[in-house]
């Protein structure tokens, strides 16, 4: 597969870079980045971390905001963040910063005229890792993180696919999007009216039924704007009690939900997806 790199940066002795590819999954050309750490230099391949962003952003939020190099260098440590949704001048879009460009919420749409394009979740978890699989040094250890709507998008892939997985965390995830403001309306337009469907796509309601466990990390910052309304982080807790689920979920007093948040707790979920991916 033809990629094309559009900046490469060193960074704690390993390289930061960004690439773009077309995309057979989501029919246009997708951006992201990865952090490649030191150990890459001695010819290792290491494992990696995915990690996805929440809406408005790119693959630049978390790797330019969150800090997360220093640390991915001295564990070795990839990180692989794509964007938040599909681009181009004939992707469907909508005015809401909450639907469309910056907001594909990592289903796959079914829905016209978001189902040509919006294929986010099998995006993430298939195109993009064959594809940093056979370019990079990244071996198939895998561990999956993000923020917000890509919290939401990391729990989702994990729950529904513990065989890819070794571990996964998130920070401020949406928790329970069948319930709330945002993933009603993403959900109505991207899967439909029939709300059945939208379970496969509801954290807290598939790990209320989960069987097959991936240890989990959740930080939500008490002093969050978006906390009783959207995020709803109780639903998680009490699906977690029901099925035995290992979750560890972290309220963090005076924290919100930005980038201040996360680099404030990056090396914890770091070390917590090292530990799993055995770095």
């Amino acid at each position: 597969m033809s990629i094309e790199n559009l900046s490469c940066n060193k960074s704690f002795g390993g390289w930061h870079k960004q690439y773009s590819h077309n995309s057979n999954t989501l029919n246009c050309t997708m951006r992201f980045a990865i952090y490649l750490p030191p150990q890459v230099s001695k010819g290792d391949k290491v494992p990696a971390l995915y990690w996805l962003s929440g809406l408005t952003c790119t693959d630049e939020n978390f790797m330019q905001k969150a800090g997360a190099q220093r640390m991915a260098a001295e564990l070795g440590m990839a990180i692989i963040a794509p964007d938040t949704s599909p681009r181009g001048d004939e992707v469907a879009d909508d005015d809401g910063y909450d639907l469309g460009l910056g907001a594909g919420f990592y289903v796959n749409a079914t829905q016209p005229p978001w189902n040509r394009h919006y294929q986010m979740y099998d995006y993430v978890l298939n195109e993009l890792p064959a594809l940093v699989e056979s370019m990079f040094p990244v071996n198939d250890r895998r561990a999956i993180a993000g923020h917000s709507m890509g919290g939401h998008g990391a729990l989702v892939l994990a729950l529904r696919n513990p065989e890819r997985y070794r571990s996964v965390s998130a920070f401020s995830p949406i928790g329970n999007p069948v319930n709330c403001p945002w993933g009603r309306k993403a959900f109505t337009a991207y899967l439909g009216k029939d709300t059945t469907v939208w379970a496969d796509y509801d954290a807290s309601l598939l790990m209320r039924q989960a069987s097959r466990f991936v240890p989990a990390l959740v930080d939500q910052g008490e002093a969050d704007a978006f906390l009783t309304e959207q995020l709803k982080p109780e639903t998680l807790e009490d699906a977690a009690s029901h099925s035995g689920y290992p979750l560890e979920l972290n309220r963090r007093e005076g924290f919100d939900h930005g980038y201040y948040f996360i680099a404030s707790f990056i090396e914890q979920h770091l070390r917590f997806h090292a530990g799993h991916l055995a770095c």
